[in-house]
């Protein structure tokens, strides 16, 4: 394919709506890693909790015909989809288990629920269906597009809000912003929202006018369980139909990473997470070149790394001048 049809691609609608299928899987586990950032328990088990959740689902609702027969389809899509986010809560409780109640660190805790997700769910998936690669062998529900009525004939937005083909996104890339906005809601407009930013950024505070720190980050991080499940389950029953090994590909770990580019702030999030979704898009197209894969392969890594590095030097740069402040005003308090 010639560098102007690759161009023309690129600037086009159809690429924008590639990118809101690409950053889907990354926006849903980074509002997770959010809420439990700003409640001081970072959760790095996000990676992990995507797996398990993506298995889940598959595996629920592959199996649910034999559960429920004749039901309609959406109801073993329904259950598989349930069940993946309450098994992405329950892991968050165990983490706040372990962290909160018997004391364990919660970067050795995260990790050891990433390693225990990406070893057992390839021992259950041949254990169940004999292939260690992928469950392909299973007749797996899958999560449904929902189409915008009355857009499709106008030129450029039909494609923008119902995706290059104009049978509408999956559900989840909906979810994925409408939960943008509500996270944004609780953090900024809701005393409970408050409460727990007050819980990470001032513990001692907040727990001397009665605000129940231990409680407020049980919750926080069951509730990024449960944001970085439907992550996981989007890429198993929305963006494929079959749950592979290690699918994930550290999606988990670079929605860690759009939370601190994007100021842990939930609208800096999703611009952080658009971004990542266009290096990510844009590797897929220059792939079509005469470019060596390694180099395209290398696109999202790259931008994860100088992005950190970016965050690293603007937060240093807030630092100095706050202490340059401090420095100035205690200065002239003594002159």
């Amino acid at each position: 394919m010639s560098f102007e049809v690759v161009l023309q691609s690129i600037f086009s609608a159809a690429f924008i709506a590639t990118v809101i299928r690409v950053s889907t899987p990354l926006i849903l586990p980074a509002m997770g890693g959010l809420i439990s950032e700003l409640s001081g328990a970072i959760n790095i088990a996000l990676e992990g909790v995507m797996l398990a959740a993506a298995f889940t689902g598959v595996v629920v609702s592959g199996f649910a015909p034999q559960w429920f027969p004749g039901a309609p389809e959406w109801v073993y899509a329904l259950a598989g989809g349930v069940v993946g986010v309450l098994v992405g809560m329950a892991m968050g409780w165990m983490i706040a288990f372990f962290h909160l109640e018997l004391k364990t660190d919660i970067i050795l805790t995260g990790l050891a629920m990433n390693i225990l997700a990406a070893g057992g769910t390839v021992f259950l998936m041949f254990s169940l269906t004999g292939d260690k690669g992928s469950t392909s062998t299973l007749d797996s529900a899958q999560l449904p597009a929902v189409q915008i009525p009355l857009v499709n004939n106008i030129p450029i937005l039909g494609t923008l809000l119902n995706g290059e083909n104009g049978a509408g996104y999956n559900i989840m890339s909906y979810i994925a912003f409408v939960l943008v906005a509500v996270i944004w809601v609780f953090l900024y407009r809701m005393s409970s929202g408050v409460h727990l930013r007050a819980t990470g950024e001032m513990p001692d505070a907040a727990q001397s006018v009665g605000i129940n720190i231990r409680r407020t980050r049980y919750w926080a991080l069951v509730a990024s369980g449960a944001c970085a499940a439907l992550g996981g389950l989007y890429l198993s029953m929305g963006y494929l139909s079959i749950f592979q090994a290690n699918m994930t590909a550290g999606r988990g770990f670079i929605a860690l990473a759009v939370v601190y580019l994007g100021n842990r702030n939930p609208i800096g999030t999703l611009i952080a997470a658009l971004i990542f979704g266009t290096a990510s898009a844009l590797g897929t197209r220059l792939g079509t070149m005469a470019i060596p894969p390694q180099l395209v392969e290398m696109i999202p890594p790259v931008v994860t790394i100088a992005a950190l590095v970016l965050y690293n030097i603007r937060r240093r740069a807030r630092l100095n001048a706050a202490a340059r402040r401090f420095q100035e005003q205690t200065e002239a308090a003594h002159a």
